[in-house]
């Protein structure tokens, strides 16, 4: 784990240090490695008989847990919209 982070430190290091130079392929390489390291995850996932076997039980829990994910980004986003509204509404009534 420390490996993965000194990694991601040492990139931004190296970032904050390169930020003068334009490079032009790097979001080409982030793209390419992501589609690299989706197929090498599918291919671990597919190897474990374990995963295989209890995918459909896997499946069931990624749903409720993107429903549950969505539902609450909503009711969110539907207070915020109402604490914004009603901030205006009394403003608006300050400004007369």
């Amino acid at each position: 784990m420390f490996i993965v982070i000194a990694m991601m430190f040492s990139g931004i290091a190296f970032g904050y240090l390169m930020r003068r130079y334009r490079f032009t392929h790097i979001s080409k390489a982030t793209i390419f490695f992501i589609w690299v390291l989706l197929f090498v995850l599918g291919v671990e996932v597919g190897g474990n008989p374990n995963i295989i076997r209890s995918l459909h039980t896997l499946g069931v829990e990624a749903i409720f847990i993107a429903g549950m994910s969505i539902l609450g980004s909503a009711i969110a986003a539907m207070l915020l919209w109402k604490s914004v509204k009603k901030h205006e509404e009394k403003e608006r009534k300050n400004e007369r």
